[in-house]
Formats: C-alpha cells, sequence, structure tokens
C-alpha cells in the first residue's frame, strides 16, 4: 500500500454516513476536503469538526456540477479525488409509479453521476493524475421488487464506472465503484443488541476507500464489494 498521491479531494452528496466517516478519514490525513450537498445545512456539523467547506450543488443539473467542479478549483484546487456518494429513490409498484418522479431519482443517481464523472475527467486527463469514486449499492447487482428505479440508477452507475475505468485508467485516472452491499449504520439505525455488526459500520466504509486511494496503479480495483459478515449474497 502506497501512501495517499492525492492532494485533494471533492465528495458530491454529502452527509453524515460514509461521506461524513470519509470527510473525518481525509482530512485527517490532511487533505482540504470540499463536501457538496442540495442542502447545506445538515452538513454545518461536519464543517464545524472537521473544517471541510460546504459547496452547494444539485447533483441533476450539469451546470451546477460544472460550476461546483470550477468553485471547488478555485478554493482548494483543481480535485484529484472526486468521490460521487449521491442518490435518488422512488418506491412503489411499476404500475404506479410517477414517470416524472422516476425522471428525477435516475437523474440524481445515474446522469448526475455521469456529470461528475466527466468534469472531473475534464481536469485529470490533463493532469494525468485522479481517482474518481462511485458510491454503488446492492440494487446495482440485483433489482429488488418496489425498487425498479434506484436498481436502474445504480446499475447505470456501474455500467459507467466499468467504462469510465477502461478509458482512463490507462490515463492515470483510477476509477472504482463500491458495492456497499447491506444497510449502513446509524444513530437511527444501530446494530440490534443480538446481532453486533450486522450493519456496516460507516467508518469501515470509509476506510476501504481510503485503502483504495492508496493502491498503487500496478494493482488497481475498479470494483470492490463491502458486507458485514452475516450477510447473504
Amino acid at each position: 500500500m502506497t501512501e495517499m498521491p492525492y492532494r485533494n479531494a471533492l465528495i458530491i452528496g454529502a452527509g453524515s454516513g460514509i461521506s461524513g466517516s470519509l470527510t473525518r478519514l481525509l482530512r485527517d490525513a490532511g487533505l482540504p476536503v470540499v463536501i457538496a450537498a442540495r442542502n447545506i445545512d445538515k452538513l454545518k456539523p461536519l464543517v464545524d469538526e472537521t473544517g471541510a467547506i460546504a459547496l452547494t450543488v444539485d447533483a441533476a443539473d450539469p451546470a451546477q456540477v460544472e460550476r461546483l467542479l470550477a468553485e471547488t478549483e478555485a478554493r482548494i484546487g483543481a480535485p484529484e479525488i472526486v468521490v460521487y456518494n449521491a442518490s435518488g429513490r422512488v418506491r412503489g409498484p411499476i404500475a404506479e409509479l410517477d414517470p416524472a418522479e422516476v425522471g428525477k431519482a435516475l437523474g440524481v443517481t445515474a446522469l448526475g453521476a455521469f456529470y461528475a464523472v466527466q468534469a472531473a475527467a475534464k481536469r485529470m486527463t490533463p493532469a494525468g493524475k485522479g481517482a474518481i469514486l462511485l458510491t454503488g449499492a446492492t440494487a446495482g447487482i440485483k433489482g429488488f421488487a418496489l425498487s425498479a428505479p434506484f436498481a436502474m440508477g445504480k446499475f447505470a452507475l456501474r455500467g459507467l464506472a466499468q467504462s469510465a475505468a477502461r478509458e482512463l485508467a490507462p490515463k492515470g485516472i483510477h476509477v472504482a465503484h463500491i458495492v456497499v452491499d447491506g444497510g449502513v449504520r446509524a444513530e437511527h439505525r444501530p446494530d440490534p443488541v443480538d446481532k453486533p455488526d450486522s450493519t456496516l459500520d460507516p467508518d469501515a466504509i470509509a476506510q476501504t476507500y481510503l485503502d483504495l486511494l492508496r493502491q498503487h496503479r500496478s494493482a488497481w480495483s475498479w470494483e470492490i464489494e463491502v458486507r458485514p459478515w452475516v450477510e447473504t449474497f
């Protein structure tokens, strides 16, 4: 495992879970970090704790994503790490789903990821260096009933990651897709007392992201799955 080869980071779709844990680890490693979300009021505790910079973005709007990358560049330099953690969900029977709401969900999960990857690639390709990490889910491997839009978005995200990895890796850009296969532990969703470590610890997930970022280019992973030891698959 090499030392951290990147100088700064941008996390899109930031919150208190995985991205919060990753922000702490990156800041502990000495990297300036921009965290972006549609509502940055919720990020104030994380900003106060870590000193990260919070910026507003609607990830489904390509102009806003481009503006976010430009503002990030102005604040901390061209981002060498871009993490896409945003997603949209609409649940219900297929026959009853609102097509407009499905479109919005796909706009965040799939198109938003493309906008972010495209904006990052424009900056990383001339530098010959960078890392793009895309947060996937179980739904990107198998679609569940009553959750078609989420599966559609996450399947598209995985395809984007695979294609981008094949195109950009030879240009020095590490693209990786992380399949988060299971429920992520949270304050409102703790482990059952009789089933310890039956959900994914966000700090442990974030450590996996950090390990990916430290991989030597002779042994890059384009995809990795993380799941609790008791999760069936």
